[in-house]
């Protein structure tokens, strides 16, 4: 079987499909070329997916022998499944590889949005620091604050205990509440949207995007927010109205944004990289040694099991067996 890695990952993640498989692979540390993407897949059975690649029903269409597709990530909103699984392809994600890692990026922009991290170092660089005084360059305090988490899968209870950490009170908001024992646990309490909204000194957001998550926060879910409150977004881009965003934070209705994605990625919205209050990441939620490791080696396995005949053990579209069944 032939087998198309789109991004270029390390020896140790690729080398079981290498004993196993023909692989072709994007050396390059940069996105496959559409043009590229198509030409590719052609003869290919499996796929290992990146997350800028858009498999959309275009290429799906390119690969008559697709068995498999891999995704490199916890989304998989890159793939048009409903196509997929029209042609009989099955579809995985990596969920829980990038539970710490993104965790830890959402407290990084927590802190570094409420003291001021990347402004003060941008001071200091530009050689703007001349003195220190008592009541100049002041950021706020992260303990003892109400954090909010609007998503409370794994990454956003793994964001609780960081946030139990600092002694913050922890509203969550979600679509199902957690059971009450590992509310207890967490020592988190339930919220409707706006009660989080309204109450938050931090309002992390951890959903995958969906149709109903789309836009989840807007204009008028901002305007809930505390004038000294900091929104924060680890998730995906499209869960935030980010042109509202804008005006909201240009007319200090709140305090700041920490984002690690964006709307229409990589573009920003006009005027949100001129603003002073907002720390702007380029989407690294996962980007650790050891989780981008992790994902591979997670994505591998999920390809094997794929195109052995096998269920993967992540497989996100799991109507495709009864399609395969009535084949």
């Amino acid at each position: 079987m032939k087998i198309l890695v789109t991004g270029n990952l390390p020896d140790n993640v690729i080398e079981p499909l290498k004993e196993k498989y023909s692989i072709e692979m994007n050396h390059e540390n940069r996105p496959l070329d559409h043009q590229m993407l198509l030409a590719q897949i052609k003869d290919k059975q499996g796929l290992l997916s990146m997350l800028n690649d858009n498999i959309s029903e275009e290429v799906l269409a390119c690969a008559p022998h697709l068995k498999m597709i891999a995704n490199f990530g916890v989304g998989y909103n890159n793939i048009d499944v409903r196509a997929a699984t029209a042609r009989g392809i099955m579809v995985s994600n990596t969920p829980g590889a990038v539970t710490n890692a993104t965790a830890e990026l959402a407290f990084a922009l927590i802190l570094a949005v409420s003291r001021r991290v990347v402004e003060g170092d941008r001071m200091v660089r530009e050689g703007r620091f001349k003195y220190w005084a008592p009541m100049t360059f002041l950021g706020r305090e992260v303990t003892g604050k109400t954090l909010g988490i609007v998503g409370m899968g794994k990454i956003g209870k793994a964001l609780a205990v960081r946030g139990r950490a600092f002694d913050m009170r922890i509203l969550y908001y979600n679509r199902k509440r957690v059971p009450p024992e590992e509310e207890k646990n967490l020592a988190a309490q339930y919220a409707d949207l706006k009660t989080l909204l309204t109450e938050a000194d931090f309002v992390s957001l951890n959903v995958p995007l969906t149709n109903e998550t789309k836009y989840l926060i807007g204009k008028e879910e901002l305007s809930l927010m505390k004038p000294t409150a900091f929104l924060i977004n680890t998730a995906r881009g499209p869960v935030v109205d980010e042109k509202a965003l804008v005006e909201v934070l240009r007319s200090g209705k709140i305090a700041g944004a920490g984002l690690d994605v964006y709307e229409n990625e990589p573009a920003l919205a006009p005027g949100l990289a001129e603003l002073e209050d907002v720390v702007l990441l380029p989407h690294v939620g996962s980007g650790t040694i050891e989780t981008r490791v992790n994902i591979g080696k997670l994505a591998v396995d999920n390809l094997m099991a794929g195109l052995s005949g096998n269920i993967p053990p992540n497989l996100v579209n799991p109507e495709v067996l009864r399609h395969k069944r009535q084949a």
